[in-house]
């Protein structure tokens, strides 16, 4: 199938490129076919954030959002910021970047649904259920577009009565707006060497829980965020507590994937944290609804690739835009696909074509970058620790407003693992099933589906790694950095010999195995399109 424009990915940045290239083309008078495909079985359905929204880039793209009923209905109306002791908390003050004030409570699958409607009026085509396994290349090596993956084989590989080929979704341009650690971002980054001239990216695992709580414990509008217990002064990392409608909160933990101890299970210290003599109070008589998990990008400025090479660009959290300091992401991802939209309609309407590389001076120039330049060194002062993170975090907000001299530089992830034997174990908390819940239970809240007879799509690169290395040097912590139980080490009765099952069933598609493992033996590939969770309101 031949499009102007194939936009993979169905996020924010995704869907606002793809409107406002429509936009710019129902303005010149310019008909532009272009094709948004999503790997999730409906729009939203593997959306997961916060989410508090700054609503500076909507308000760009769709200036009457308000008269047209997106969903933005509960404005942020009171900020809070705690600090956790093991039984105690204390308020603190509430840097510029966390006050809240003109912002809204959202779901962002509810966003991207209203955006997806938007989009489909304007002449947009979306396809769902559809994972773009392969990027299409000409002799050049210049980008040409897609293809979707192969449904109906079994765990073999093998075809069944039920097989379909994959699609070839040619275009002109193809934008990469997979989210965090995106499959094929990943293969574009090595062929092109993106990150050639930038630090790695960094990440952050972000949980999240939604409960319906009792009324008379519902404060509509109240933005909670809290950093220190559970966490170790040595462990990056905070919550967030969303008061938004009907009396609904959204809870949640992100813990910086560079923590140091193969013991720390960041499900558990999520599920321990819901205990906090201050936490607590408020989720009891309440329910939880929803459970999810995903990956984030923490890395920032210092982090951000090359976003352009033949024949495409990289937009969103495929690139990194996501502003630490403020925990927003939404609004730059979706600046971003504007900035890419504009850049490409100028190749469509001049007849010398598309310079790309104007995609990277766009961004330089966009409030984008001035966010990203101020906020560049609060995320790599905490790799001093919690309180020298702070005081750098002070110092930079308050006396040098975001213009040091100096620039804080990342290592990857997966380096910061100690070994087990000078690691301590940590013993956590059986669950008690009211206010904190095993993981097998969280992943039916996820509404996680794979069709069971297909290919495991997350594959070893050496299958001989994870007993000689990850079980040996570091007691295996993919069974505790995975919060769906995909990883288990298994121990034959009569031989004693391990091996790693893989239960690629429960994968609700995070991408944290792809990022943590120590040795980056793990490839976190698509399964069938429609797979994994279904997200109804994260």
């Amino acid at each position: 199938m031949e499009y102007d424009v194939v936009i993979v990915g169905a996020g924010p940045a995704g869907l606002s490129a793809a409107i406002r290239l429509s936009q710019l083309g129902i303005q010149h008078q310019k008909r532009l076919r272009i094709c948004v495909i999503e790997k999730a079985s409906e729009i939203g359905a593997h959306t997961l954030s916060g989410a508090v929204l700054e609503p500076r880039a909507l308000n760009e793209l769709i200036p009457d959002w308000q008269t047209l009923g997106a969903p933005l209905n509960t404005p942020a109306l009171q900020d809070e910021f705690l600090l956790l002791t093991k039984n105690k908390s204390f308020a603190l003050p509430i840097p510029p970047s966390m006050q809240n004030q003109g912002n809204y409570i959202i779901s962002l699958g509810s966003l991207t649904r209203w955006l997806a409607k938007y989009a489909e009026n304007l002449g947009v085509e979306i396809f769902t259920g559809q994972a773009a396994a392969e990027v299409l290349y000409d002799k050049q090596d210049t980008v040409i577009g897609i293809a979707t993956g192969e449904v109906g084989l079994d765990k073999q590989g093998a075809r069944k009565p039920s097989y379909q080929a994959g699609i070839e979704l040619r275009a002109r341009y193809t934008l990469f707006a997979e989210g965090c650690r995106g499959s094929l971002t990943k293969t574009l980054s090595n062929r092109f060497e993106l990150q050639k001239d930038c630090d790695p990216q960094t990440y952050g695992i972000g949980l999240k829980e939604i409960w319906e709580v009792p009324l008379h414990k519902h404060r509509k509008g109240t933005v909670t965020h809290t950093i220190g217990w559970p966490l170790d002064n040595n462990t990056y990392g905070g919550s967030f507590i969303y008061h938004f409608a009907d009396n609904q909160i959204a809870i949640g933990l992100v813990i910086g994937l560079d923590y140091k101890n193969p013991y720390l299970d960041p499900y558990q210290e999520f599920q321990r944290f819901k205990h906090h003599p201050t936490i607590q109070p408020l989720l009891e008589g309440g329910r939880c609804i929803a459970f999810g998990a995903r990956a984030l990008n923490e890395g920032g400025l210092q982090s951000i690739p090359k976003l352009s090479f033949p024949g495409g660009l990289l937009i969103g959290c495929a690139a990194g835009f996501l502003n630490v300091a403020k925990i927003k992401g939404n609004h730059t991802a979706m600046k971003s696909g504007m900035l890419a939209a504009e850049t490409l309609f100028d190749g469509f309407t001049n007849k010398r074509g598309s310079q790309l590389t104007n995609y990277e001076k766009a961004i330089r120039q966009s409030w984008i970058w001035e966010e990203l330049k101020k906020a560049r060194n609060i995320r790599p002062a905490f790799k001093k620790g919690l309180w020298k993170g702070m005081l750098y975090a002070a110092l930079d907000t308050y006396l040098l407003h975001g213009r040091a001299p100096w620039t804080f530089h990342h290592q990857p992830d997966h380096l910061s693992f100690k070994k087990a034997a000078f690691s301590k174990p940590i013993a956590y908390p059986k669950p008690d099933g009211v206010i904190s819940f095993d993981k097998l239970t969280s992943i039916q809240l996820s509404n996680t589906y794979h069709e069971a007879s297909q290919p495991i799509h997350l594959k070893l690169i050496n299958k001989e790694v994870p007993i000689n290395i990850n079980l040996a040097f570091y007691d295996a912590p993919e069974q505790r950095y995975c919060p769906a139980a995909v990883y288990e080490i298994i121990q034959d009765k009569e031989t004693l010999i391990s091996h790693l099952r893989i239960n690629a069933q429960n994968c609700i598609h995070c991408k944290v195995c792809d990022i943590k493992d120590p040795t980056q033996n793990i490839n976190w590939t698509p399964p069938e399109g429609g797979g994994g969770p279904h997200y109804s309101n994260m």
